[in-house]
């Protein structure tokens, strides 16, 4: 399924809106402004850290608002061919021995990681995902990889289970589906962001997160895994989906993912900007109180509310989807 990059059209009720940080979320960021590479991290892990926990029974109600498709069903990231119906065909454990058959609850970032059923790891919505039962399985607690998919190959070639390919690690590895690359890239940023303080204990206690982590607080993920999520984020900006996720988490368990608000974010922390200080109201590519996914560049007005034959050419206060974005150059 195509991510939706859905055109949200300009009122003139909107024309006085400020907003401060993107997607609404006001000061929430506010603590972090002014800070850059390891510090940046820290700070922002300050911000996000405290939230709701749920219980793991909750998450199947909680999956209803925070992975369904435009049709109704389960938003499914590891087949390409399931089409779930919630609670109907959710796992009860028996079956799923075909794909498509039943979805269940999956730790992106393996519970085995981190000890199990260790709160507030173990029900963190942001890197919780309804996925079909049988990929999920094969999965297990593989590290995320690129690979040929000679172990396991899902239908249509959707996600791949097999020896890594990239640089830098050699081991069995899955491979999600281009499409969500971005998605489970900015995933591992929240958790190696949000949890920095308990990295290096997971790395030392737990044989199976080593090829994903380094034993630090940072950078956190190991050189190979770190560069190949950058890697993945920039080839999968972030979709609508993913900011709607974003703020269907923060209503039930009131944290939100960074890397979702600000698209390029980790670029301030592990990239080529680490010298550059963070900005609440401005996201890594300098335009303000918005984001990229947001931008919609057939919809750019003047101030004034004149319309604009396309995107800005100089610096200045425009109004974009109802915001004011202040665009630098």
């Amino acid at each position: 399924m195509k991510k939706l990059m859905a055109t949200i059209g300009l009122t003139v009720l909107t024309l006085t809106v400020w907003a401060q940080g993107p997607n609404n979320s006001g000061t929430y960021y506010q603590a972090a402004n002014g800070k850059q590479g390891a510090a940046l991290k820290t700070a922002l892990c300050e911000i996000i850290y405290n939230h709701t926990e749920r219980t793991y029974g909750d998450l199947w109600t909680d999956f209803q608002t925070t992975d369904v498709r435009d049709d109704g069903k389960v938003w499914d990231m590891y087949s390409g061919i399931s089409n779930f119906t919630f609670v109907t065909d959710q796992d009860r454990g028996s079956g799923g021995n075909k794909e498509g058959e039943y979805y269940n609850r999956e730790h992106s970032f393996p519970n085995s990681w981190f000890g199990g059923k260790i709160q507030p790891m173990y029900t963190d919505l942001h890197h919780m995902y309804p996925t079909d039962k049988l990929v999920n399985n094969k999965r297990g607690n593989n590290p995320f990889g690129e690979t040929e998919g000679e172990t396991f190959t899902s239908a249509n070639g959707f996600s791949k289970l097999g020896r890594c390919t990239y640089p830098g690690y050699s081991g069995i590895v899955f491979e999600p589906n281009d499409e969500y690359k971005g998605d489970f890239a900015r995933t591992y940023f929240y958790m190696a962001t949000c949890y920095e303080e308990k990295l290096p204990d997971w790395y030392a206690s737990y044989a199976d997160v080593k090829p994903t982590l380094d034993g630090n607080k940072y950078p956190g993920l190991s050189s190979w895994q770190l560069e190949m999520l950058m890697k993945w984020s920039a080839a999968d900006p972030v979709s609508e989906k993913e900011t709607n996720r974003n703020n269907a988490v923060y209503d039930i368990q009131h944290n939100r993912n960074p890397f979702i608000d600000y698209p390029g974010l980790e670029q301030l922390i592990w990239g080529d900007k680490t010298d550059v200080a963070f900005n609440y109201e401005e996201d890594a590519s300098g335009i303000r109180q918005t984001d990229a996914t947001l931008v919609d560049n057939d919809s750019w007005y003047s101030i004034d509310g004149r319309r604009l034959q396309g995107p800005p050419t100089r610096k200045g206060v425009y109004l974009n989807r109802g915001r004011k974005v202040v665009v630098n150059f």
